[in-house]
């Protein structure tokens, strides 16, 4: 286990809150939680850990874990030489929960307003350019949310009948991803509030976010920057993984 440590503070720090404490229940694993899932002898989770470890802007790596596989995890942050992560600390009922577990974390360790960001440990398809842009976006607006574009109609469904409500025009529409970025103590204060609030079942960072009053701004990220949350998923991974390889193979 990662024995909490002290810091020197910083001006303008990267933080990275990276949440693993799903269980995977729609990727009928049995054996072990989908962020656990090995690819060519490497967690789903590790692949994720990697591009924030790499990033030469990114200071620290808070990770929010499955409380009972928490020894597991850092087991496998020396196995592959994650050396960012300065403190596991397990997840909570609900995402927006286990988010919390992890900024106030980060809060507890290095105060301050520094720029936090919050992503899916089951979205290992995020790359160098989308978190720097999303740091970007921090310093110049207060905050950034990756998107991608919407590629199927999307419309409100009635309550009866399944009749298709109001069809809302594509070309204006956005899918929010991760990672979803943050002035530490402006989404550290929301989350807060929602505690003091009993509100607890706001789907993501952004929602809660724009309930307590913040303009938001995007960030566009890549198409193949998928949540792994289905066995389709994975092979989906699976499949651009084993497609870059080959690329490289042939110096492409």
């Amino acid at each position: 286990m990662i024995n909490k440590l002290i810091f020197d503070l910083e001006e303008d720090m990267n933080i990275a809150v990276i949440f693993a404490g799903g269980t995977g229940k729609r990727m009928n694993t049995k054996s072990k939680p989908k962020q656990f899932l090995e690819m060519h002898g490497k967690p789903v989770l590790v692949y994720t850990l990697e591009n924030f470890e790499n990033h030469p802007m990114i200071n620290h790596i808070i990770l929010v874990c499955l409380e009972g596989w928490i020894e597991y995890a850092d087991a496998f942050l020396k196995k592959f030489g994650i050396t960012k992560v300065t403190k596991i600390v397990p997840g909570g009922s609900t995402g927006q929960e286990s988010i919390y577990h992890g900024i106030k974390a980060a809060e507890e360790l290095y105060g301050g307003n520094h720029t936090v960001l919050i992503h899916d440990g089951v979205r290992p398809l995020i790359n160098e350019d989308t978190i720097t842009r999303c740091i970007s976006s921090v310093k110049e607006n207060g905050n950034g949310i990756t998107v991608s574009p919407a590629i199927e109609t999307i419309f409100l469904k009635e309550k009866q009948n399944n009749r298709v409500g109001q069809i809302f025009d594509r070309s204006r529409c956005e899918m929010a991803k991760a990672p979803q970025c943050f002035k530490l103590q402006d989404i550290y204060e929301a989350h807060q509030k929602a505690q003091a609030e009993g509100l607890i079942d706001f789907i993501d960072s952004a929602s809660l976010m724009q309930y307590y009053g913040h303009e938001l701004f995007t960030v566009e990220g890549p198409a193949e920057n998928i949540k792994i949350t289905t066995p389709s998923d994975f092979y989906v991974f699976r499949a651009i993984m084993d497609a870059r390889e080959n690329l490289q193979i042939l110096g492409l």
